[in-house]
């Protein structure tokens, strides 16, 4: 019960978070886009400040939830920030659901639950070796660096759409690394923590994420990036929990079609409500500051 109340605790800072950024990026100049400056920028916009509030406060929230549960359990729970964005996001536009909002919340919470019902994740399995540690890694960072690259090709909706599908893989793995700390920590102590490289890839992951999310946030309305971001978080994690971490879910012919029936339903859940009209539109008549130059 500590583990769930954490993990929507979290769910509910990180949607309320992503909406303020969203409405402080629309504002910054494209000049900075995916450029640190974009950060400095946005650090004089107070709502952007609190958003970013209550992001950092759901990422303790969830890191203390993946001290305790197992990330398979965490990341679905934490994918339903939506439903809190889509909430705030609602009372700001006065916008009514309609069948579109009522069916991604009904999708997104019967996922969450189809998938941990017939998945029962638990920890106890053997982490696994050093080679399958790195190639997992290795795989969720590189297909990140390849949506991130090819994302300039695109336009302003799938530019935006394929930075936060890389700021969503990067955060999955910032919270399997988060876990590993939290292991290091129990065991061996909180000095130890500085001894391992995984606290400083916390934060080397984080700082690129939240790069690609602004810019994702900045370039075109909430809808277009939210749901990519939203979606691709659970899936690294689970996969990064299951693939290295020693997580352990139900592989039995049933179970396992019932899995990805809930996996299937968070996703088609969260693309319902990140496109719900809703959903902050952003700035739609924006042009880009002297000097900025798109690829296309």
């Amino acid at each position: 019960m500590a583990v769930f109340l954490l993990g929507v605790g979290a769910a509910c800072c990180l949607g309320l978070g992503f909406v303020l950024q969203q409405r402080a990026a629309a504002r910054a100049p494209l000049a900075d886009f995916l450029s640190f400056r974009l950060l400095l920028d946005l650090l004089r916009m107070p709502d952007w400040l609190l958003g970013v509030g209550l992001m950092v406060t759901g990422q303790v929230l969830g890191a203390v939830a993946l001290a305790y549960g197992e990330i398979s359990l965490v990341e679905p729970l934490t994918a339903t920030n939506l439903l809190f964005a889509m909430a705030l996001s609602r009372w700001l536009t006065r916008q009514p659901l309609g069948w579109s909002g009522w069916g991604g919340v009904a999708l997104l919470a019967l996922g969450v639950s189809v998938f941990i019902v017939a998945g029962r994740p638990r920890g106890g399995g053997m982490e696994a070796a050093a080679l399958r540690h790195w190639l997992v890694f290795g795989i969720v960072a590189g297909l990140a660096l390849l949506l991130t690259v090819n994302a300039r090709r695109l336009a302003p909706a799938g530019e935006a759409a394929l930075l936060a599908l890389a700021a969503g893989l990067l955060y999955g793995l910032q919270d399997a690394l988060t876990r590993v700390c939290g292991q290091i920590v129990t065991g061996e102590g909180l000095a130890a923590l500085f001894t391992h490289w995984q606290p400083y890839g916390v934060g080397v992951l984080g700082v690129t994420g939240m790069l690609l999310v602004q810019s994702a946030f900045e370039m075109a309305p909430l809808r277009m990036s939210l749901p990519s971001l939203t979606a691709a978080q659970p899936l690294a994690g689970i996969a990064c929990g299951i693939g290295f971490l020693g997580d352990r879910v139900r592989l039995t012919p049933g179970p396992l079609a019932w899995e990805a029936v809930g996996l299937a339903a968070i996703v088609s859940g969260i693309v319902l409500l990140g496109r719900h009209p809703a959903m902050p539109p952003g700035v739609t008549a924006k042009e880009p500051a002297v000097g900025a130059t798109r690829v296309n």
